[in-house]
């Protein structure tokens, strides 16, 4: 897998960012010494958020808060789930290019 792979995946990552309720991080980040593994926590960290806060307000809804409409709640865990599958098809690809470099030649 080549760095631009891993650029254009990490792209992706970030685009989902704001759509799942987290700050978007800085385009320079990873400019400024950001590590490929700090962006890869930052994204999972957004992951996890856009899930928790999807399940408290389905929680919320099941309770009959007020002000939680169920179609809120619907876009919300299908926002989460779009951002775990897509974190998941990075870890997929992250170990296919761990395996591919592990079987080269020395």
């Amino acid at each position: 897998m080549s760095s631009v792979a891993i650029q254009s995946v990490l792209q992706q990552m970030r685009a989902l960012t704001p759509a799942a309720g987290a700050a978007a991080p800085r385009p320079d980040a990873a400019a400024a010494g950001g590590s490929f593994g700090a962006e890869l926590r930052k994204s999972l960290d957004s992951i996890s958020g856009a899930q928790n806060s999807a399940y408290k307000q389905a929680e919320a809804f099941e309770l009959g808060t007020p002000g939680v409409a169920l179609n809120d709640v619907m876009i919300d865990l299908q926002k989460a789930n779009v951002a775990f599958q897509t974190g998941l098809q990075v870890r997929n690809r992250l170990v296919a290019a761990y395996q591919e470099i592990m079987n080269l030649p020395v």
